[in-house]
């Protein structure tokens, strides 16, 4: 077994978490060698699958100071001259970015509208080691290196049995839930927090991208939404048409459309612009009826009507049975 006089790894893929030196069985080091660490990275020694200590970016003079648990096990009788075997992980402790999850199989959501409905959802998070040590004793072992393809399976599957309690806890219609992927995504961070942490790792940004309905349903919706608008149409033609018409002694009948293609798509316009002048109308009146309350957990204000926190994620008021 060669001895190591300079210990460092130089090199690092993007998705590189974490190499070991040696790749394969134990490395002979003595007092005296020579540690490179550079920046974004800490060097944890082992032995025996114990951690001796963590090293930051710097050049480091292995000695008795700075390994002091090797003192207890080796002795000093010859100096510190005796080689001793470890290994060392360097860790990347930068922020891996623009990692994927998604559902493989739909999950079960209680709809107020449409009952029992299987929903996909997919999006994105990012990561970063926050303790070294934890990291490489829970998950590395003695693996030569590690990539975020190797744990990204399992993240996925923490996140999406998160993600079902949350749906659990939502009793809403899926239409509303667009408008509320903020909130959820702010409360799946806040939930998966220790779940990353017990094993190391920092949880810094999670996105919800998209929820979307089976097809089925999503043809169900289509249908219903075709039905209403036809609806209102009709009704706007037998009320409206007759008196537009008509006319009376001191207003001129309107002249007559020359086809009802015409006719339809004047209607259809007019209603547009009514729908659009009464929404924006009553956007103050509603604002103003909401208002804000503080949440309970953070102090920060919230919209009367929000079921979660937008700046802690917590939940704001219990969720009903």
């Amino acid at each position: 077994m060669a001895l190591i006089d300079v210990i460092q790894h130089p090199s690092e893929r993007s998705d590189e978490m974490v190499f070991r030196v040696p790749q394969q069985g134990a490395g002979a080091f003595k007092f005296g060698s020579q540690l490179i660490v550079r920046e974004g990275q800490a060097a944890v020694f082992f032995r025996d699958g114990k951690a001796l200590d963590t090293f930051g970016p710097g050049r480091h003079t292995l000695n008795t100071n700075n390994l002091p648990l090797l003192t207890g096990i080796m002795g000093i009788a010859f100096g510190g001259a005796t080689p001793f075997t470890a290994e060392v992980y360097f860790v990347s402790l930068h922020e891996f970015s623009d990692l994927r999850w998604g559902t493989a199989q739909p999950v079960v959501f209680r709809d107020t509208d449409f009952g029992m409905v299987r929903l996909r959802a997919f999006g994105g998070y990012s990561i970063r080691i926050g303790d070294p040590q934890l990291f490489v004793q829970q998950v590395v072992g003695s693996r030569g290196a590690y990539t975020t393809g190797l744990i990204e399976d399992y993240l996925r599957g923490v996140i999406v049995n998160e993600f079902n309690d949350m749906l659990g806890a939502v009793h809403t219609s899926l239409l509303d839930l667009p408008g509320q992927t903020i909130e959820l995504a702010a409360a799946m961070r806040n939930a998966l927090a220790d779940d990353f942490q017990r094993i190391g790792l920092d949880l810094t940004s999670f996105q919800i991208v998209a929820i979307t309905p089976p097809d089925d349903v999503q043809r169900h919706i289509d249908e219903r939404t075709s039905k209403s608008v036809l609806g209102d149409s009709v009704t706007s033609r037998q009320t409206e048409a007759p008196n537009a018409l008509s006319g009376d002694a001191n207003t001129p009948a309107l002249e007559a459309p020359q086809s009802g293609l015409e006719l339809s798509a004047g209607f259809g316009l007019g209603q547009a612009v009514t729908t659009a002048a009464r929404e924006t109308l009553a956007e103050p009146a509603r604002l103003e009826r909401v208002g804000t309350i503080e949440c309970p957990h953070c102090h920060a204000q919230a919209p009367a009507d929000a079921r979660f926190c937008p700046n802690c994620g917590r939940a704001l008021q219990p969720q009903a049975g």
